[in-house]
């Protein structure tokens, strides 16, 4: 007796490896995927500019990286004692301007310089929902808690939001033709917005971006959002908000997508960084014993022979 649907996965061509460079960009589900790349290790940039909810912000900012359109000081604004930029996320704003501005032009360089050298690009996409304001009349990535009398809201169809991933696929394979796109949506529900909404906004996501999927331009789509609603369709699998997976859910994603986009023959390695990610979680109770200290002497051999093989591997 089967108990719950299963999404048929198999794996596909120019897996992962660790000699790979994966930029993630996108909603807070990306971040999941990038929070585990980084603990096995492999080379990653993620949300450069903070959580990014909807196509026309990431193709936004990605077209500011490849044209090298620096941020100005008419780029931002004074709000609630600090300075901010409607194109990213809150998380990088600052109570200095000329700091704010640098931060800003230090992270589109480094955006800049990933696009270039990926091997992989994994997009996730949260919502159709966007917000306008009015004054400038542009659709913003974050409002900052700024009054919402103060913007517009609207849902991008199903057209705009498969001419702004075109958009941004073209761009970056003018840049990078060799790159693998992995695209994803995000299975958090936004029902802030309403259920109907949310479920219009997921649909329309999901209905433009296959508009653009094809395997042999590498342009590839992972069913994140059909593993979290269909195969764990239980409130179990999610946290106590009732929206956001829980680390069992997300455990299960990132094993499935481990199985479909990282190459099978990292898979002794990635056992070795998880064993040696928990014995630098190990706390003794004596530090000074014997056993602790050779203890220590086998992590840093571990840690030694790793570097040997992938000297850009970090351990802190």
């Amino acid at each position: 007796m089967k108990l719950q649907t299963q999404i048929p996965l198999s794996p596909e061509r120019n897996q992962i490896d660790y000699s790979s460079k994966v930029l993630l960009m996108g909603s807070c589900f990306v971040e999941h995927i990038g929070d585990k790349m980084e603990f096995f290790k492999f080379q990653n940039l993620q949300n450069p500019f903070g959580i990014i909810f909807h196509p026309f912000a990431i193709e936004k900012l990605v077209t500011r990286a490849i044209n090298e359109e620096l941020f100005l000081e008419e780029d931002i604004f004074f709000y609630n004692e600090r300075w901010h930029c409607f194109e990213v996320h809150s998380m990088l704003s600052a109570s200095e301007k000329d700091e704010f501005l640098n931060r800003l032009n230090v992270q589109l360089k480094q955006l800049g310089e990933y696009l270039i050298s990926a091997s992989h690009i994994i997009l996730t996409y949260g919502t159709s929902w966007v917000y306008r304001h009015i004054e400038s009349d542009t659709i913003v990535a974050n409002c900052h808690k700024i009054p919402q009398k103060k913007f517009l809201k609207e849902l991008l169809s199903v057209e705009e939001v498969a001419a702004s991933i075109d958009n941004t696929s073209a761009l970056i394979k003018a840049l990078n033709p060799n790159i693998t796109f992995i695209h994803t949506v995000s299975p958090v529900r936004h029902l802030k917005d309403g259920f109907v909404e949310n479920t219009r906004s997921k649909a329309h996501l999901i209905a433009g971006l296959h508009e653009q999927i094809d395997r042999r331009k590498q342009l590839h789509y992972f069913p994140s959002y059909e593993i979290v609603l269909d195969e764990l369709r239980d409130y179990r699998f999610y946290k106590e908000d009732m929206l956001h997976p829980s680390k069992t859910a997300i455990s299960i994603v990132w094993e499935k997508f481990n199985s479909v986009w990282v190459a099978s023959e990292t898979q002794s390695l990635q056992k070795k960084i998880q064993g040696i990610q928990a014995g630098l979680q190990h706390r003794p109770f004596n530090e000074d014993s014997d056993a602790h200290k050779e203890f220590k002497s086998d992590l840093q051999k571990d840690i030694a022979e790793i570097k040997t093989l992938f000297p850009h591997i970090e351990f802190d």
